[in-house]
């Protein structure tokens, strides 16, 4: 299970005497800090600092063990990642360390930067002068404390459960921890550190790798593995396999016993809402409703039409009784009478009277050739005057203004021309949809299979074609990057026209003296050569045309229609188009197989991490064959009683594994019994509480004035004695 933090503060600490000693378990992974004589310690909490800045004020806090996600989201923490004082097993971040004992003597009570209690601190086997000098000068100048005594945590755990009769006087105490694991020999009771054995393997790098496993599977849920939770999953989880090439066999066959070892994490996913299908009711009261809608925006269109045709007619009459009355005036008072109208002349009230009347017919509705025949018939004479005067009857000006007129008059009949085939073209497509629908109606299933036949046709002839011009447009040299087809193979008739020409100038007028371009004739084939005649591909297709055409008709027909991708130079006809899948439950599923094994398997390998080390099995051996004495008698005492200790103890099926490891390097015979600690995380501090209660525990320590005396060399040959 995973490990659970206590930073409540403490307040009781002023009941307790000066003479109560106070217990720290230093790991490098958890801080333990509690009273000498209790069963549990007061305060845990995880052994790192955070220093981030607040968004607000920019001010730099400090938070020590573990961090509340709810307090800092108000905090910065991308320029400062949790800092921890170790290197390895042993302390050298002092700074840190001096963060980390403010905040564990704050939550146990203490008011004061002064502590009057004497310290019982667990370090690392063998752990070097200089990190023991320096965390007894932060004790004594930092914290004032009377006396401190330094203990190995391993040797704490061994001797308490050595009480509880779980193992014997004589064994090997074997200590996977956070970032190292030792095995120290117990000879008598007394740990023998000539005989100790490290690997520089622990839970961290397991966790750590369990988390690239798990970030190499699931990249996409990367976010979600965040350091606590890979160490939850490790905890309760994975496992030691007895023989890792059998699991790993296993696993990889895929059998049912494979299937009942694998996990399954469920991460938050809430399924999308499912739109049900409305009800036939749902689709009448909607359909009734358009409809409905449909018949009230009708009504108000034929309303304004209406209007609209009212206004017309009475502006049309009004227009041809001026002109009437224009008709009865006489020549000279034709200028004051225009005045009063607002007209200039005779030819303006006329033109007007011809654009209400085309705005007229068309707000009645009547047929755009009527439209187009009125308009050709409004191009009157009296519009271009100019055109059928001979020249040599007209001024300079007038032969300008003539040059003009039939300009604007050639302009004007090449746009009616246009309008009039974009008229005839829009009446024969309304005339095929009405033939296409009749035939429809007559036999559905028929048409719809007469237009997906016709469809797919088109679709190959427009697509050979965009292949064809692709290619000649890529290969313009002569070369093909395929080789199928040449050059010539793939020409239009323009292109190959001028081939022949150049061929020809080429050989038949290029005999004998090379005369060509002499004649006038030559540069009409110079520039019949040079004329461009490939635009005729990049014009408008009618069998694309007629593709766009089918594919719409098959939309509305047909509701199960997909239209084809069109392809690209540089993508081929067989591409399909990528379909984004819906998420499902099982995408967000984190699914744990031979992970599980695969992880804690570093402890006995550590070279499939890249670390050329031994494993826990090969540990016992070294450190026995290190023992200065060759008793096989003692080594039998030895490895009958291995003892376990630490977090990583608590993997399942680690006895079995550690225990058939050693039984290979042992001779036959041997007895060989692996135990493992009541409690492996919390025994290291409370041997540490029980060996402190003892009176004769002051004998054991330094005190303040013999740091002063004796200064920090004495500490050199300190070493504390775990018999009492």
């Amino acid at each position: 299970m995973p490990f659970i933090s206590k930073i409540e503060r403490q307040t009781d600490y002023n009941r307790f005497p000066s003479s109560t000693p106070i217990v720290i378990d230093n790991g490098a992974s958890y801080f333990r800090i509690g009273w000498a004589g209790e069963t549990e310690p007061r305060v845990i909490f995880r052994n790192i600092i955070q220093r981030p800045r607040h968004k607000t004020t920019g001010e730099t806090v400090t938070v020590v063990g573990d961090h509340d996600t709810a307090l800092l989201r108000y905090f910065d923490c991308t320029r400062s990642g949790p800092r921890s004082a170790f290197d390895g097993n042993v302390v050298f971040q002092f700074e840190i360390m001096e963060y980390i004992l403010d905040f564990a003597f704050d939550r146990l009570g203490a008011n004061g930067s002064r502590i009057d209690h004497p310290i019982l601190i667990t370090e690392c086997v063998c752990n070097p002068v200089q990190s023991r000098s320096k965390m007894a000068e932060l004790l004594f100048e930092t914290y004032g404390v009377p006396s401190v005594a330094f203990g190995v945590d391993a040797a704490f755990s061994y001797k308490y459960n050595q009480l509880r009769g779980i193992c014997e006087r004589d064994g090997l105490a074997i200590c996977p921890g956070f970032t190292t694991t030792h095995v120290i020999p117990f000879v008598d009771g007394e740990p023998v550190y000539k005989g100790c054995s490290r690997t520089n393997i622990g839970g961290y790098h397991v966790t750590d790798n369990l988390k690239q496993l798990l970030s190499l599977k699931y990249p996409h849920h990367m976010a979600r593995f965040t350091w606590e939770k890979i160490e939850d999953l490790k905890m309760e989880h994975c496992y030691i396999a007895p023989d890792y090439a059998l699991e790993a066999r296993l696993f990889q066959k895929g059998s049912k016993e494979a299937e009942d070892k694998t996990r399954c994490w469920q991460l938050p996913w809430v399924p999308p809402p499912i739109e049900e299908p409305p009800s036939e009711e749902e689709i009448a009261r909607k359909a009734a409703i358009k409809e409905r809608q449909g018949q009230r925006l009708r009504e108000m269109a034929e309303a304004k039409r209406s209007s609209r045709i009212n206004e017309l007619e009475n502006q049309l009459q009004g227009l041809e009784f001026l002109l009437q009355q224009l008709g009865q005036v006489q020549e000279e008072e034709i200028p004051s009478f225009l005045s009063k109208t607002g007209y200039v002349s005779k030819h303006e009230i006329e033109s007007t009277i011809t654009k209400v009347s085309q705005s007229l017919r068309k707000a009645k509705g009547e047929a755009k050739v009527e439209q187009a025949e009125n308009e050709e018939k409004a191009d009157s004479s009296d519009k271009y005057p100019l055109i059928n005067i001979p020249d040599n009857m007209l001024t300079a000006e007038q032969l300008k203004e003539k040059k003009r007129q039939i300009f604007l008059k050639t302009t004007t009949e090449g746009r009616q021309r246009a309008k009039q085939k974009r008229v005839e073209e829009e009446l024969e497509r309304e005339k095929k949809n009405r033939e296409d629908e009749e035939r429809r109606l007559e036999n559905p299933e028929l048409y719809l299979e007469q237009m997906r036949t016709k469809y797919k046709e088109l679709f190959e002839k427009v697509e050979q074609r965009k292949r064809l011009k692709t290619t000649n447009g890529g290969h313009a040299n002569g070369n093909s990057s395929s080789g199928a087809v040449g050059r010539g193979e793939r020409l239009n008739a323009a292109q190959r026209e001028r081939m022949r020409l150049l061929t020809t100038a080429a050989f038949d007028r290029g005999k004998g003296e090379d005369n060509f371009g002499a004649k006038d004739e030559d540069w009409q084939l110079y520039k019949l050569m040079s004329k461009d005649n490939d635009d005729d591909d990049d014009g408008p297709d009618e069998n694309e045309a007629e593709l766009a055409r089918v594919c719409s008709r098959l939309q509305e027909i047909d509701p199960t229609f997909v239209p084809k991708p069109e392809t690209t130079p540089s993508q081929p006809t067989s591409a399909e188009i990528p379909r984004v899948r819906p998420l499902t439950k099982e995408d967000f599923q984190v699914v744990l197989g031979v992970e599980r094994f695969r992880c804690p398997e570093i402890l006995f390998r550590p070279n499939l991490v890249g670390i050329d080390q031994a494993g826990l099995d090969e540990m016992t051996g070294v450190s026995i064959r290190r023992l200065s004495t060759k008793n096989e008698v003692l080594e039998d005492r030895l490895t009958s009683s291995i003892f376990m200790t630490g977090g990583c103890s608590l993997f399942p099926g680690i006895n079995e594994r550690l225990e058939a490891g050693v039984r290979m390097l042992r001779p036959c015979g041997s007895t060989i019994k692996v135990a493992r600690a009541s409690d492996p995380v919390l025994d290291a501090w409370r041997g540490a509480s029980v060996f402190a209660a003892n009176m004769q525990f002051q004998q054991q320590t330094f005190s303040r004035s013999d740091y002063y005396e004796k200064g920090e060399d004495w500490l050199r040959h300190y070493q504390l004695r775990y018999t009492l």
